[in-house]
C-alpha cells in the first residue's frame, strides 16, 4: 500500500472517529438505579450540591443522587436520561433527572427521588417495581432544558455580607460543567478565583465591595470556555436570593 493512500485512510479514520468521540456521551452505559424515601415524594433541601430548596422542586422533583457521577461537585446540575431494565415493568422512556446530590448505594450510579424512579414504570406498574428496590438500568447524559429560566447566581444562605460570599449556580442549562468562577477586583484590575466549596458552591472570604462582576469557566460540547453575564450582583446582596444572568447556556 502506498504512503499517500495509507495517509488518506488515517485521515479518513480520523474523520469518522471525532464525531463518535464527540458525541459518546449520548450512548447508554449499563448500570443499577434504587432510590430514597421522603414525606411528599420530593427531592431533598440538603443534598450535598447545596442547591437547597431548589434541589427539591427543580425538574418536577425528578431528581437523583449519583455516587462516581457526581465528580467532586462537577456533575452537579448534570441531566441524565435513565430507563431500567425490566421489559413487564419500565417504560421506553424511562425518567429525566437533575443531579442534586451524592450517595452510594448497592453498586448503584443512581438513587433516585420517589418521583424519579416512579418514572421508570410502565402505567401502573410503579408498585411492582419499587418491589424491587434496585434495577438494572441503562443511562446517558443529556441537555438540561429550563424552559423560561435564565442561568442565575443565587447567594447562597451561608454567606455573610460582606466578608463571606458563596453563590450557587442554579438552571444550568445545556450538556455545561462549571469548572471555575472569578470575581472582578477593580482596584487590583484581576480576576480573583473562588473556592469549590462543595459541590455546586463557589465561595470567597472578603470579596470586592461594590456590585460584584463574575465570569464562569464550563467545559461542554468538547469546548472550555470562559462565559461573563453582562448583568452584575449589586453591591447589598442579601443571602438567599437569586440573581439572573439573563444567560441561556445551551
Amino acid at each position: 500500500m502506498g504512503l499517500a493512500l495509507r495517509n488518506c485512510i488515517s485521515l479518513l479514520f480520523v474523520i469518522v472517529l471525532l464525531p463518535a468521540l464527540c458525541y459518546s456521551q449520548y450512548t447508554y452505559v449499563s448500570s443499577r438505579a434504587t432510590y430514597y424515601g421522603s414525606p411528599d415524594c420530593l427531592g431533598t433541601p440538603t443534598g450535598a450540591c447545596g442547591f437547597g430548596e431548589y434541589g427539591k422542586t427543580v425538574n418536577n422533583a425528578e431528581v437523583t443522587g449519583v455516587s462516581r457521577l457526581y465528580r467532586n461537585g462537577t456533575g452537579c446540575g448534570a441531566c441524565y436520561q435513565v430507563r431500567c431494565k425490566v421489559p413487564q415493568h419500565c417504560s421506553d422512556e424511562g425518567t429525566k433527572v437533575v443531579v442534586t446530590d451524592y450517595g452510594e448505594g448497592d453498586n448503584t450510579d443512581f438513587i433516585l427521588s420517589l418521583r424519579a424512579y416512579a418514572k421508570l414504570a410502565r402505567p401502573n406498574m410503579a408498585l411492582e417495581l419499587f418491589s424491587y428496590g434496585v434495577v438494572d438500568v441503562e443511562y446517558r447524559r443529556i441537555p438540561c432544558q429550563y424552559a423560561g429560566y435564565n442561568l442565575m447566581f443565587k447567594i447562597h444562605e451561608h454567606s455573610k455580607y460582606p466578608e463571606y460570599l458563596a453563590i450557587v449556580m442554579l438552571y444550568q442549562a445545556g450538556v455545561n460543567d462549571v469548572i471555575a468562577v472569578q470575581v472582578w477586583q477593580e482596584d487590583c484590575k484581576a480576576w480573583r478565583a473562588m473556592r469549590n466549596a462543595y459541590g455546586a458552591v463557589w465561595d470567597m472570604q472578603n470579596p470586592p465591595l461594590g456590585a460584584l462582576t463574575l465570569r464562569f469557566q464550563v467545559s461542554g460540547y468538547g469546548e472550555v470556555k470562559w462565559v461573563q453575564p453582562s448583568s452584575v450582583i449589586p453591591s447589598e446582596w442579601k443571602a438567599g436570593v437569586a440573581y439572573d444572568t439573563t444567560i441561556q447556556l445551551t
